[in-house]
């Protein structure tokens, strides 16, 4: 059977993947492609899955930039229904020979369109949405064989479409939980616009997970790093049920975990009926961060200073593959595609070190988000405790430490952190929130205990809410909780004088700090 497809051609845009996924939501497959694809290549393509639409994603570029990525212009001629965003809306219009222009007043953010007309698309929609916008290039008018379906106030066509052919163009980002009614959008796109049926589950993805590692590694052996938290967790299920006894669970205690985190990960996975090694590695990790204040830096020492405990246990036992548990968001932030930016190295991706000894890395959540990998750990029965743990990087707090590392300071760090999680999970909160953690800044501030002064580390609270954590909104924690989390720490850690709190969606932040 064949299923419906819909393409997503990536113009290296942080949501693009993001766009992938919510397609797969509605049980429609999602495969992400080249933007330069050919019109025989979509044709070939055909003979594996039964395409029925295309998705031009966002991306960092302007159209009119020497090295800005291109659309075959033939794609746009093959009578399959399109969908441009942001930039791939722009892209579309310059095809067509529209006027695209750096705006004058750019939009970043939340915005309301003004829809003129609700049709295709925007069928079933209000006079007046909330959308998501992130563009500095505006489109201004379109050909005559366009019309303009949206509009903002700085942006006269914030939408369009083909008056012939399925062809539609989006200014903003349906994608992102932040445009109100996104969902309704990408449905009408699919399901009214492309046709397609809703053929495809998540259960088939696991399947094909199992079966590319066990054609990877075939008869080899393989160790997967293991931090206990949901990404290697679900990594390692999966790799278990390809690779079986052929498989080496490691898990490298770095000295920046959490409080008491070494010893239920390994109270966890040591019966879990895998192999399960467990390197206390606490002395070279700090070590080789003496000294180093630059985050990019601490990733990139951090990353390969895991491969290198990798490589000394893969010699012993003889592996020759390595399995991550590397999900979608960590890659798009490392910038890894070629018109991507890179916002933060993440340790297990742009981290890695040129030279390594295995014959290869491999990552079958490679393309998943956080929420589809809870929904995977589900399916495979992994334990609660699991499927509901908060993400926790792979550098652990050495990137919550702001500035040099020292052992005080994660001592502090691991103390605050400790009180951030028990008041939050004591209050009923944690299942609505997406991360909660203490942040040891490099800052000093002037404080007062009894008649006395004191000057100590300020210590900042993140709590944020997301689905995907391809964007966040900080959370609205009640005063009398935060008051709380604010006197325990001043109180019970007296290295800290003083406690803020973060009040930054993602973007323009990120989540973590460094």
């Amino acid at each position: 059977m064949k299923y419906d497809t819909v393409l997503v051609l990536d113009f290296g845009g942080q949501y693009c993947h993001l766009i992938g996924r919510r397609i797969r939501e509605n049980g429609v497959y999602s495969e992400i492609v080249p933007h330069d694809i050919t019109p025989d290549e979509i044709k070939a393509l055909n003979e594996k899955f039964n395409v029925k639409g295309l998705v031009l994603s966002g991306g960092p570029a302007s159209v009119y930039e020497a090295e800005a990525p291109k659309i075959d212009p033939g794609v746009l001629e093959m009578n399959l229904p399109v969908l441009g965003l942001c930039y791939g809306q722009q892209l579309i219009a310059q095809i067509a020979n529209g006027k695209v222009e750096r705006a004058a007043c750019k939009e970043f953010g939340i915005a309301y369109v003004a829809i003129d007309k609700n049709v295709g698309v925007l069928k079933g929609l209000s006079k007046k949405e909330k959308v998501w916008m992130s563009h500095g290039d505006t489109v201004f008018a379109m050909t005559p064989e366009y019309e303009v379906l949206a509009h903002t106030e700085n942006c006269p066509v914030a939408a369009f479409r083909h008056k012939r052919k399925p062809i539609y163009g989006l200014q903003w980002h349906p994608e992102v939980v932040h445009t109100e009614h996104g969902a309704e959008m990408l449905r009408n796109f699919i399901f009214e616009v492309c046709r397609c049926k809703a053929n495809w589950q998540m259960e088939d993805l696991i399947g094909k997970m199992i079966k590319e590692l066990k054609a990877e590694v075939g008869d080899a052996k393989a160790i997967i790093g293991l931090s206990g938290g949901i990404d290697s967790s679900v990594a390692t299920a999966v790799a278990a049920q390809a690779l079986g006894d052929m498989l080496t669970a490691v898990f490298v205690d770095h000295g920046f975990m959490r409080e008491g985190e070494p010893e239920a990960i390994k109270a966890a996975f040591g019966s879990y009926g895998i192999n399960f090694v467990m390197a206390n590695a606490k002395q070279r990790f700090m070590e080789k961060l003496k000294g180093v204040v630059d985050p990019e830096r601490k990733r990139k020492i951090i990353g390969e200073e895991f491969i290198r405990v990798f490589e000394e246990i893969a010699e012993k036992s003889g592996a020759e593959f390595l399995i991550q548990g590397t999900i979608y968001p960590d890659r798009i932030e490392s910038g890894f595609r070629k018109h991507s930016d890179k916002i933060k190295t993440h340790h297990n991706v742009a981290g890695l070190p040129a030279r390594i000894k295995f014959r290869k890395i491999l990552e079958p959540l490679r393309d998943l988000y956080k929420d589809e990998v809870r929904k995977v750990a589900k399916m495979l029965g992994l334990p609660q405790a699991i499927v509901n743990r908060q993400p926790f990087p792979g550098p652990g707090l050495a990137v919550r430490i702001i500035g040099e590392l020292t052992e005080d300071k994660v001592k502090v760090a691991k103390k605050a952190d400790r009180i951030v999680t028990e008041e939050i999970e004591r209050n009923g909160l944690a299942e609505n929130l997406w991360q909660y953690f203490a942040v040891l800044t490099d800052t000093k501030a002037t404080g007062v205990r009894g008649d006395a002064r004191a000057y100590g580390y300020v210590v900042a609270v993140r709590a944020a809410e997301s689905r995907e954590a391809m964007t966040a909104s900080f959370a609205r924690i009640p005063y009398e909780i935060l008051e709380k989390i604010s006197t325990r720490i001043t109180n019970e850690v007296p290295e800290v004088t003083r406690v803020v709190y973060d009040v930054t969606h993602k973007p323009p932040a990120t989540i973590e700090w460094e």
